[in-house]
């Protein structure tokens, strides 16, 4: 601590006592002759280096040897001092690969620069695990005298490149760093062309990061291409006009050996990011050229008017419309127009422009059938909506190939504002279903968008119980996603039937039931024309639902019911307390249990009883609860023979098997109707420790045999 305080009056006191261990790291291993060197205490350095048990090369969890640290911070007496001992060595790095040289390189900081270069044991083009040698970080930094030092160096190699194929005149041309740049392009080993492993040259950087002197600086070489391409496809114009640097623009656009309509992998010409970006002055002198297309698409079909629209780039888009070349009605590969794509993004500036044109249909879809006013009204740009509503040749219930209007659409999103502004046209028929039969107010319904399901009830024309295609009726779909609200406002409506099936005849309570939907199912079962315990198409009931989803809240509510019988069957005869066997649903299960008519023990149609579905599954907390029962029986097999046991063992399911073989009534040689027992289940199946528990409720000195030959035995395709 004396040596981070730079307190040397405590260090002498330190140094000056018996039993201090002057050599000690701290958690982070720095010592304390690391903490002085990092300061940059010279004499305290001086006293820790005459202490025998100080190690000067000491390095850190990082790597960082006292050297590295006064090379960090430049501090040049500690350096020397470093320096002069023998037992420092001056080229180690840190654990990324990093030498003092390197760091002093990186810092700026000269003087230490020179003391390492002066050394015969340090390299001065050592690379880090990056493959960043001192000149490289210097270079990044802008470390004029720093470069010029390690220039003059004749084992230097200045053109050298990362791991990533950056050389030093790359870092420089893309942080800007003229004079730099300027020390690199002197030497005659430094190709000024040199891509990196992306294809990028010293100019596309410099143009990525705007840096105009050194573009400039770039240009006036002889052996730079000032169109080169990189992996991607795009020149330093097109990454200029990405990054809407319009003084680079100039400079490369006057150059007679630059495309200014070149476009990249993805087809994206310079004129087309200009537009994307809302770059209004590189757009300018983009069109200015009489060599570039202002409509030209890229690969989507897009055209710069299409992307400028998107982004709702008005400046930019009224440049465009301005050239007669731009067709504003162009549509792209999914059939998306300037006016659907501003539409969508409600930008009202340019839509407005757009409608202001004769040549622009105002109705034209997309290749879903998908008009601009139905974009607009499933994103809800009111404003935009307006506009197009305000038009005379734009159909406002004009289906998409789904068949949905813009008012379904809207009704879907939840957008009230647009609903609203919808529903006070005549010519919008506010109960149209799309082609699978959903109505606004079904989409409303399940999307629980309370708002615009009152605008659409407040509607003579609309009918509130009217079923889709499958025989959803709006309600059905509000109890399907829980929608207590919506649920609540069609209750209240004489013409809904609460009660009404779908085509696979499930109600609405059986629906909630499905979905857990607590509150849902207390509303109807409020109801007095809503039948509790109505099975579907295949017997299931709400409380069947309930019992396997394990919503116990739910299941409680049914019980309470007198109406509920709680041990009825579906058509293949599980009952309540089966499905909540088979899910595992333990609190159920629990409760269903409590009941006086539950049968525990009642068998469906395959004989499977609910401790037999417990037992397959593997659900060991249902199997105990059943097993506590006198009227279960842990022996009772199915159709084909196979007791709880014998699915046990065949799934490996060892918890359940242990609680079965803990019961003396149950039988673990009883066989099946082909003759297997458990045991040969578990040992076919390979469930060795299932095996060896049953094994030793019989002989417990054989398992191991009797597995190994009923392995061997056994035929593969007996089960």
């Amino acid at each position: 601590m004396g040596c981070i305080e730079r307190d040397e009056s405590a260090v002498r006191q330190l140094l000056g006592r018996q039993g201090v261990d002057t050599g000690r790291p701290d958690k982070e291993d720095h010592t304390p002759l690391s903490w002085a060197a990092r300061i940059g205490h010279n004499s305290i350095v001086k006293q820790l280096l005459n202490r025998i048990e100080v190690d000067p090369s000491h390095a850190s969890d990082k790597g960082f040897t006292p050297l590295i640290e006064a090379a960090y911070g430049g501090h040049e007496s500690v350096v020397k001092q470093l320096l002069d001992r023998p037992d420092v060595n001056p080229d180690k790095p840190d654990n990324e690969g990093r030498t003092p040289l390197l760091w002093a390189a990186m810092k700026g900081h000269e003087s230490v620069v020179k003391q390492l270069l002066d050394r015969q044991d340090v390299n001065p083009d050592k690379p880090d695990n990056e493959g960043n040698t001192p000149l490289l970080w210097a270079a990044i930094s802008g470390k004029g005298l720093v470069v010029k030092r390690l220039l003059d160096r004749q084992d230097v190699n200045p053109d050298k490149s990362d791991n990533m194929g950056k050389t030093p005149l790359i870092e420089a041309a893309y942080g800007g760093h003229n004079l730099v740049v300027k020390h690199l392009l002197d030497r005659q080993d430094v190709n000024p062309d040199k891509p990196d492993n992306e294809g990028n040259t010293p100019l596309s950087w410099a143009a990525i990061s705007g840096k105009e002197l050194v573009v400039k600086q770039l240009l006036n070489l002889q052996d730079i291409n000032p169109d080169k391409i990189d992996n991607e496809g795009k020149t330093p114009l097109l990454w200029a006009a990405i990054g809407g640097h319009d003084s680079v623009v100039k400079l490369l656009l006057d150059r007679q050996d630059v495309n200014p309509d070149k476009p990249d992998n993805e087809g994206k010409t310079p004129l087309i990011e200009a537009a994307y970006g809302g770059h209004d002055l590189v757009v300018k002198q983009l069109l200015d050229r009489q060599d570039v297309n202002p409509d030209i698409p890229d690969s989507e079909g897009k055209t710069p008017l299409s992307w400028a629209a998107m982004k709702g780039h008005e400046p930019v888009v009224m440049q465009l419309l301005n050239r007669v070349q731009v067709d504003p009605s162009h549509a792209s590969n999914n059939g998306f127009t300037p006016l659907i794509e501003g539409a969508y993004g409600g930008h009202e500036s340019v839509v407005k422009q757009l409608l202001d044109r004769q040549d622009v249909n105002p109705d034209k879809p997309d290749s879903e059938g998908k008009t601009p006013l139905l974009w607009a009204a499933v994103s809800g740009r009111g404003l935009v909506v307006k506009q197009l509503l305000d038009r005379q040749d734009v159909n406002p219930d004009k289906p998409d190939s789904e068949g949905k209007t813009p008012l379904l659409w809207a009704a879907i999103s939840g957008k009230g504002l647009v609903v609203k502004r919808l529903l006070e046209r005549p010519d919008v028929n506010p109960d149209k279903p799309d082609n699978k039969g959903k109505t606004p107010l079904i989409g409303a319904a399940h999307g629980g968008h309370d708002l615009v399901v009152k605008q659409l009830l407040d509607r003579q024309d609309v009918n509130p119980d009217k079923p889709d295609n499958e025989g959803n009726t709006p309600l059905l779909w509000a109890a399907i996603s829980g929608k207590e609200l919506v649920v609540k406002r069609l209750l209240d409506l004489q013409d809904v039937n609460p009660d009404k099936i779908d085509n696979e005849g499930k109600t609405p309570l059986l629906w909630a039931a499905i979905g857990g939907h607590d509150s849902v199912v207390k509303q109807l079962l409020d109801r007095q024309d809503v039948t509790t315990d109505r099975p579907d198409a295949k017997g299931k009931t709400p409380l069947i639902e309930a019992a396997y989803g394990g919503h116990d809240s739910v299941v409680k509510q049914l019980l309470d019911r007198q109406d509920v019988n709680p041990d009825k069957p579906d058509n293949e005869g599980n009952t309540p307390l089966s499905w909540a066997a088979i899910s595992g649903k333990e609190l159920v299960v629990k409760r269903l249990l409590d009941l006086q008519d539950v049968n525990p023990d009642k068998i469906d149609n395959e004989g499977k009883t609910p401790l037999l579905w417990a037992a397959i599954a593997g659900h060991d907390s249902v199997v105990k609860q059943l097993l506590d029962r006198p009227d279960v029986n842990p022996n009772k097999p199915d159709n084909e023979g196979k007791t709880p046991l014998s699915w046990a063992a065949m799934q490996g399911h060892e918890p359940v098997v242990k609680q079965l073989l803990d019961r003396q009534d149950v039988d673990p040689r009883k066989s099946d109707k082909d003759g297997h027992i458990p045991l040969s289940y578990a040992s076919s199946k390979g469930h060795v420790a299932v095996a060896n528990l049953l094994q030793s409720r019989e002989h417990p000195g054989l398992a191991s045999f009797v597995v190994d030959h009923l392995r061997a035995s056994l035929p593969s395709s007996t089960l």
